[in-house]
């Protein structure tokens, strides 16, 4: 069973910056296409951004692109999502999600982390 753990969450004042990070706990992380989602309060989960599993193609959510950069260290099995340019909107729990190399043009996850918050205050 693949374990992700996401931490960098926190309280930042919009115009901040924060960077997300997820471990994974099983395996090699090299084996999975990984990805963020938010889901903010009475709202659905979205999409916010997806590497594949050798980082070389990314692709954004309309609303995050050019502020936000998901990225990846195989080595350290560790996914990142740098946020920057933060506003109100971005407030949402924050999740990070792995699966096999079709998971990236399908959105289709099978491993979820519990999730970190993102507050940002205007």
């Amino acid at each position: 069973q693949v374990q992700l753990v996401e931490s960098g969450g926190g309280l930042v004042q919009a115009g901040g910056s924060l960077r997300l990070s997820c471990a994974v706990d099983e395996g090699p992380a090299s084996r999975y296409a990984m990805a963020w989602f938010r889901q903010a309060p009475e709202k659905e989960r979205d999409f916010v951004a997806a590497i594949t599993w050798g980082g070389g193609s990314k692709r954004y959510a309309d609303s995050v692109k050019g502020r936000f950069t998901i990225s990846r260290d195989n080595a350290k099995n560790t996914l990142y999502l740098q946020m920057n340019s933060l506003n109100a909107d971005d407030t949402a729990s924050y999740y990070c999600a792995a699966g096999p190399p079709t998971s990236y043009y399908e959105d289709k996850y099978e491993y979820w982390g519990q999730g970190t918050q993102v507050t940002v205050s205007s």
